[in-house]
């Protein structure tokens, strides 16, 4: 059997990963789908449910929230991993800027991998209490331009 050259590679590199084996990464792949969007496609909308975490292997794409663009996506990033944690809606739109190739596991192979891989689980949370963090300082930087404009 021949594989790719380190076909783990997109997955190998991201902090959710980090601390996965060989084995591991060779799960996680098994239950991912290579996936080519053209530019242009929404591959997430906002206030869906959410159905499947990617990674983006190649392109880039934009996060569009309430209709503006938030931040531009590239390969090695993700998206969708919250809405897989628990049944909640997508907190923002993700549009294809270019052509890409995306890693998607949907709902039922991400559950497998959070069951079957402890360590996947503890990093998955390591990487959203990041996200959180992040966004709570993002919050609080806007709302002290706001009370300085005085509105």
């Amino acid at each position: 059997m021949t594989s790719r050259p380190d076909s783990h590679a997109h997955f190998r590199h991201l902090p959710i990963f980090a601390g996965c084996t060989e084995e591991d990464l060779a799960e996680i792949d098994s239950v991912a789908d290579e996936v080519h969007v053209e530019a242009g496609r929404t591959i997430i909308r906002q206030g869906d449910l959410g159905q499947e975490f990617a990674v983006i292997v190649d392109g880039e794409a934009d996060v569009v929230k309430d209709g503006a663009v938030v931040a531009t996506l590239g390969p090695g990033a993700y998206f969708g991993e919250v809405a897989l944690l628990d049944a909640v809606a997508r907190t923002a739109s993700v549009v294809a800027r270019t052509d890409m190739t995306l890693e998607v596991i949907d709902r039922r192979g991400f559950n497998t991998l959070l069951d079957d891989l402890p360590r996947l689980a503890r990093s998955m949370l390591r990487g959203t209490a990041r996200r959180l963090a992040q966004l709570e300082d993002e919050n609080q930087e806007l709302r002290g331009r706001l009370e300085g404009d005085g509105t």
